[in-house]
């Protein structure tokens, strides 16, 4: 069996006081599954250094060939006391040009160096992972200024399947655009609902949800491929704080309204179960009056809006960036050709605009809204303030 190396020590003074008993340095090396020229250079390491020669020794090489000679490195950073916005790539070139016969070290290795001596100016870096909170949140004073989603929960059907109610509201008029029962709650059967929504009362400004599948996901700023498409359509997104439905609190009431008269009964199937929902919609909307709206009905605050959906979305372009990026199924941006940035699944199918805005760093960007930036140096991306609220 080969030696384990969290044993190497005491298999090798197993090894060499067996030798001084007295065996044979062939059948030894036999028994241990180690070649004799290895078994002669631990007795030569025991003869010359005693026990000490059992340990392991460093790899460390005895001399460093590509070490920074401390003449440059002290160039480096005289250069960089006097010319205090210098990074590393312009000390290098007028290293280069100033003297030339020191052969002074890579854009990384100038780098390291102001960075050991701590001449570097460290960019405040944003985590990644996205902790859910409320943005901003507006008072309508016509239709079609924001919309309220949700899911009203889990229905239990009779057939003993589960359904799903996605739910689309206007606030300002209380009109119930959408109840739309669904098998569960991902994005592309969402997605579906809002896209019929569209297409028949027009596109809102705003859309208020929670932080739940599939308005939000744990992705960079809560972002989702739902809400991504909503902000490429020109719609601002709002989300109440988690913990605060009374945030949303016209359309939880109207849920409240739904569970009492949509499911008890509830129907044998989903094509039944449907039918309740539209029945009760009609009612909702054309016959029930309204406290919140001096005992209106919807219907007679309710106007389509004026934008429409098309049937195609531009395809994005930036021409003030230096690189414009695929983002792909896994969520990751080609970077300089030979480098795969993890960016967010989010913005699967989209492009991103990338500039230079430093030395190493480099401006992502969506539509007009900064997400983050890469650090060539890392290779990593990393976030900044949330530019969608």
């Amino acid at each position: 069996m080969p030696w384990k190396e969290c044993s190497v020590m005491s298999e090798r003074i197993k090894f060499i006081a067996r030798l001084l008993d007295g065996e044979k340095m062939t059948d030894l090396c036999k028994d241990f599954h180690i070649s004799r020229k290895t078994g002669y250079k631990i007795l030569n390491r025991y003869k010359n250094e005693g026990l000490n020669g059992l340990q392991n020794k460093s790899s460390r090489p005895y001399n460093s060939p590509r070490k920074t000679h401390p003449l440059i490195e002290k160039k480096i950073i005289e250069t960089k006391e006097i010319h205090k916005t210098w990074g590393a790539l312009k000390i290098r070139e007028y290293l280069n040009r100033k003297h030339p016969q020191l052969k002074t070290p890579s854009v990384s290795t100038v780098h390291s160096i102001l960075e050991k001596h701590h001449l570097t100016k460290k960019r405040k870096r944003f985590k990644n992972n996205h902790k859910a909170k409320g943005t901003n949140l507006i008072t309508p004073s016509k239709p079609n200024q924001l919309w309220c989603a949700d899911f009203k929960g889990q229905l239990k059907m009779k057939n003993s399947v589960y359904c799903y109610p996605l739910t689309i509201t206007d606030q300002y008029s209380r009109y119930l655009i959408s109840c739309e029962g669904l098998g569960s709650v991902k994005q592309n059967a969402s997605k579906v609902v809002f896209e019929r929504a569209f297409k028949e009362f027009g596109v809102p400004e705003a859309i208020r949800t929670d932080n739940g599948v599939p308005f939000s996901t744990r992705s960079i700023y809560g972002m989702s491929e739902l809400s991504v498409w909503w902000v490429r359509l020109g719609i601002k997104i709002e989300r109440i704080r988690p913990g605060h439905p009374e945030e949303n609190g016209q359309h939880e009431r109207m849920h409240r309204t739904l569970k009492a008269e949509t499911t008890n009964p509830s129907g044998h199937n989903i094509l039944e179960q449907q039918e309740i929902f539209d029945n009760f919609l009609d009612i909702f909307n054309n016959e029930r009056p309204h406290q919140g709206i001096d005992n209106k009905r919807p219907v007679d605050l309710y106007k389509f809006s004026d934008k429409k959906i098309g049937m195609k979305l531009p395809h994005l372009e930036y021409p003030k960036s230096d690189i414009s990026s695929y983002v792909g199924k896994n969520g990751c941006i080609n970077f300089q050709k030979k480098n795969r940035i993890f960016l967010s699944k989010a913005f699967n199918g989209e492009y991103v605009g990338i500039t230079m805005v430093d030395e190493k760093v480099w401006k992502v960007t969506f539509m007009d809204k900064v997400l983050g930036f890469i650090d060539d140096e890392s290779n990593r991306f990393s976030i900044t303030e949330n530019p969608f609220i």
